[in-house]
């Protein structure tokens, strides 16, 4: 599986992809405002909460997957068409553009890469930047589903304990519950590895390179027939981890409902500590 490109690889494509721009963090709703100030040329922008996750609930978690449907009228809406190769990417690493990259391949679309490094890449290649929005014509993209495979709450909860792996792509202090902003408890799943997702990244915001990454899984116990899950406090920087597992050959579930899901079961226990 091909994940990531890079922006000298994007320049030198010639405009042919279409180009996504999926900005947003935690507690920041600034990401609109930022791609109208500046973009990749051509680029549309992408809602994360509103396009890219159904309703929160507590029975499902923060941001759960938008159904099949939805996500390709959405899709159809960014101007995608059949046969069409998408660029995810955003000003964070691509640990929210990875989201976008995850849903559409879970949707069937075979050729969506994240642009390795996102906006500051391409300035630095020199790329240049336009303004204000973009509205594509329509597309026709027709998704089939089942693309990338997905556990449900008691499929991770079993994991650790059947000889799989489940990583937590949080903050390490999320993970051993010294702090929480925003879900009902801290903590996390009783067996799960802390493995943060932006330990997948270089100081430049880059992927590190296909040896370290290897080196990083491996040392989390990740082997190459492993059966690995992912989780995080939404199913977002899960994403990351899946992507760049997915860049080294190592196949992974993405749990959707995460933490925010787990943690608004009181019956489910909460582990803390190291």
């Amino acid at each position: 599986m091909t994940v990531l490109v890079t922006a000298a690889e994007l320049l030198a494509d010639g405009g042919r992809a279409v180009l996504l721009d999926v900005r947003w963090a935690l507690g920041d709703d600034q990401g609109r405002e930022k791609y109208l100030a500046g973009h990749l040329p051509g680029a549309v922008f992408v809602d994360l909460e509103t396009e890219l996750a159904d309703p929160p609930s507590a029975a499902e978690g923060r941001h759960p997957l938008p159904s099949l449907q939805r996500l390709q009228s959405t899709a159809r809406r960014w101007g995608i068409r059949n046969g069409d190769a998408v660029v995810v990417y955003d000003a964070t690493g691509g640990l929210a553009a990875a989201r976008a990259w995850w849903l559409l391949r879970w949707g069937g679309l075979p050729e969506v890469r994240l642009l390795d490094g996102g906006l500051d890449a391409w300035t630095r290649a020199g790329g240049r930047l336009e303004s204000g929005d973009v509205v594509p014509e329509p597309g026709d993209v027709t998704l089939t589903g089942g693309g990338m495979p997905v556990l449900t709450i008691d499929e991770a909860a079993a994991l650790p304990t059947s000889g799989g792996v489940l990583l937590d792509a949080r903050a390490s202090e999320r993970y051993r519950g010294e702090v929480e902003p925003i879900d009902p408890r801290a903590g996390h799943v009783p067996g799960a590895v802390s493995a943060p997702a932006t330990a997948n990244l270089a100081a430049d915001g880059t992927f590190l390179r296909m040896t370290e990454l290897v080196d990083r899984f491996v040392a989390l116990g990740v082997g190459p027939r492993a059966r690995v899950g992912v989780y995080c406090g939404s199913g977002v920087t899960a994403a990351h981890e899946v992507a760049a597992l997915a860049a080294v050959g190592i196949e992974a579930a993405l749990w959707p409902g995460s933490w925010s899901q787990w943690s608004a079961d009181p019956d489910r226990p909460a582990a803390t500590g190291a």
